[in-house]
């Protein structure tokens, strides 16, 4: 009995062990959990969602400025992206476009209506007129695959038609990329445990108590001094093929094949572009030279190889590049050489090769490898419901000998405006060719019309210019300036209105919308419409929701007597904001274009909320049109329904359409009685009107 006693007490004594070896174990997991959930409570640290409601209308979603801050360790130098509001719940008429990449894809240097998704919501909006489109951009600069992915799995479940993904430019040194200074270690695995762990409320409050301990040992301003580009980089030299190139590929394979296995999963249709980068015109960065037994050699021999190349002697250059070439085929510099003497002598096939091999061996990775490309294209045929948009084709195909330079590309890989087009062109030519969209021939804006129509303002385009002119003033581009090359080493002017606010934009000195309340006021000013239209259409791009810009934008239009777009942004209008007055507008504009039948609904509009019974005698003049013009799209010798559609215009006071349609009958019965006494009566009010 003493015996069983005793065993009872030592397996109590056990199992009490045991249970507070389990709690000790527990306990700092239970406390976190619990300053976890009081962290939360107090609204403690940075939201990762996605989407936020937007401030201005708890109706609409947009970007969280703050979904960006969890692929950034170094919370100083997270950025933001655009804010362009979605409903919540989708209207039924509305195709919905979400698109995820990096800088390029939100249109630097120029971004707002010089990114080429405004390009194509543009070119979209306008060829279907009936249709809403959203195009939603989701792209941050200075990020890369990982965001790419970590944005697919929420944007999924915000009912995308589809996505538009360019990515693949920041791979080494975009955040949490192999090269940069703000990676979270070696295998994916590991950077998506800490992508997790820092959307914890407490893992937040510890790494801004670690920042904060760790500035008061540093100099805060490091970060100031340095371009965003420079202080990322981390691994100035990633020579090609090395270990660390090809993480780098490995990293942007397994990301964008994770991405489009999500977005496949939920039948949502990717549009995927190949990237453009400079080949011609800008050099290699940093090119690897050979180890210190054949340096003395290798330097010779490109040394002089680059003083016959200034001295555009063609035949010496050659032999010294290829010579050195051969001794250590590893230098970005002499394929890049080789790539421009061949190009001058329009030897296009192998200046492309040289060019191509050129941007693999710069080891500063700034411009995506080929291989990135090349994997971009085998996903495309991996993944159902993918489609290739391959840019760099359609840059090749407009630039002399299908090589990329200064003609479209600004600098390394970020397009100018013709470039950013020609993206948006790509695009929309592969969902034409995909059957996403299908255009109606007479609605449809052609590429050229796009060129000249779309809405970018010289204060966008110059404020972009000077952007990138003091880029290239700082590392890593000082030096990259090539001899013979198109580009030019002049500084551009500030002297007009334009030129100022442009300067005064790109150094941060006033905002874009300040700027172009500037310009619209001075435009309207001197009474330079057309320029002050550009600048509210450009408005309406960038705001979308608000109904104020599509009305200014309508009547500017109607005071240019362009009745087709003002009867457009007045549709648009309506449709945020229905009155009376506008519902005219809409009738009379739509009359005098010949459209009754899109007249009908304003006009019913503009009947039941006051017009009453004065409206009701243009109703019927509107429906008898419409009859007589299906009577007559039945039978086309029919004259007789023509007079009558004159005559009925004629009533209305539209007296240009009552023309035409004279002109017409008269076309086919030059003694026709009916039209000869109306087109009496036309010429009478016109005579009476001109002695007034």
């Amino acid at each position: 009995m003493h015996n069983n006693n005793h065993t009872n007490k030592k397996n109590i004594s056990r199992k009490k062990l045991i249970a507070f070896k389990a709690i000790g174990i527990l306990m700092p997991f239970l406390i976190l959990m619990v300053l976890e959930l009081i962290l939360r409570l107090a609204g403690y640290g940075y939201n990762p969602d996605l989407f936020i409601e937007y401030k201005a209308d708890n109706n609409y979603l947009v970007l969280n400025p703050e979904a960006s801050k969890r692929y950034f360790s170094n919370q100083t130098i997270a950025t933001t992206g655009n804010i362009e509001p979605f409903k919540k719940e989708k209207d039924e008429n509305t195709m919905r476009i979400f698109v995820l990449g990096e800088s390029t894809t939100i249109g630097y240097p120029y971004f707002h209506n010089g990114s080429f998704h405004r390009w194509l919501q543009y070119r979209l909006m306008r060829s279907f007129p009936e249709k809403n489109f959203e195009i939603i951009n989701l792209s941050l600069t200075a990020v890369n695959s990982y965001t790419v992915l970590g944005f697919a799995k929420e944007l999924v479940n915000y009912q995308p038609d589809a996505v538009l993904i360019y990515s693949g430019h920041n791979e080494y040194y975009g955040a949490l990329g192999v090269g940069s200074t703000d990676k979270a270690g070696g295998s994916p695995l590991l950077v998506y445990l800490t992508l997790a762990l820092r959307s914890l409320k407490v893992v937040q409050l510890f790494t801004n108590t670690y920042e904060k301990l760790a500035g008061t040992f540093k100099s805060k301003d490091i970060p100031a001094r340095k371009t965003r580009m420079e202080f990322m980089v981390a691994d100035q030299q990633i020579p090609y093929g090395s270990a660390l190139y090809t993480r780098g590929i490995k990293q942007f394979e397994t990301n964008m094949d994770a991405t489009l296995d999500v977005l496949n999963q939920h039948n949502i249709p990717v549009f995927i572009s190949t990237l453009v980068s400079n080949e011609k015109d800008m050099k290699p960065f940093i090119s690897i030279t050979p180890d210190s037994l054949k340096l003395p050699a290798f330097q010779q021999l490109f040394n002089d190889g680059l003083k016959a190349f200034e001295k555009n002697d063609s035949a010496v250059a050659f032999a010294s590049f290829s010579q050195a070439a051969k001794l250590f085929p590893g230098n970005a510099d002499c394929s890049f050489f080789l790539g421009r003497l061949a190009y001058q002598q329009q030897n296009f096939n192998t200046a492309g090769a040289n060019f191509n091999k050129a941007t693999d061996l710069d080891a500063l990775r700034f411009r995506a490898p080929q291989q990135i490309n090349n994997i971009i294209r085998q996903l495309c045929k991996k993944h159902p419901n993918t489609f290739l948009v391959d840019a760099q084709a359609a840059f090749k195909n407009r630039s002399q000998g299908n090589i990329i330079g200064n003609e479209f590309v600004l600098e390394h890989v970020h397009p100018n405006l013709r470039g950013y087009a020609l993206l948006s062109d790509a695009l929309y030519e592969v969902m034409k060719k995909q059957r996403f969209i299908t255009v109606q021939q007479q609605n449809e804006i052609s590429f050229d019309q796009l060129l000249q129509s779309m809405p970018v303002s010289q204060v966008d385009s110059l404020a972009g210019l000077y952007k990138i002119e003091h880029l290239k003033r700082t590392w890593p581009f000082k030096g990259t300036e090539v001899l013979n090359s198109t580009a030019t080493g002049d500084s551009l002017p500030v002297k007009t209105f334009e030129e100022r606010l442009a300067y005064d934009v790109a150094g941060n000195t006033l905002t874009w919308p300040d700027a172009n309340e500037k310009l619209y006021e001075h435009y309207i000013q001197i009474k330079d419409l057309a320029k002050a239209r550009l600048v509210m259409e450009g408005q309406v791009l960038e705001h979308p929701t608000e109904e104020l810009y599509y009305t200014s934008t309508a009547n500017l239009c109607g005071q240019l007597n362009d009745e087709a777009a003002a009867a457009y942004y007045f549709k648009r209008s309506f449709a945020l904001s229905p009155t009376v007055d506008k519902a005219r507008y809409l009738f009379v504009l739509y009359f005098k274009q010949d459209r009754p039948a899109e007249a009908i609904p304003y006009l019913d509009f503009a009947i039941r909320n006051g017009g009453g019974n004065a409206l009701m005698p243009i109703k019927n003049l509107a429906t008898d049109i419409i009859g007589l013009q299906n009577k007559f799209n039945r039978d086309s010798v029919n004259v007789e329904a023509l007079n009558q559609i004159a005559g009925n215009y004629y009533k209305m006071g539209n007296k240009d359409v009552a023309s035409k349609y004279v002109e017409k009958v008269l076309r086919a019965d030059s003694k026709n009685k009916d039209a000869l006494l109306l087109l009496s009566q036309l010429q009478n009010v016109q005579t009476h009107h001109e002695i007034h």
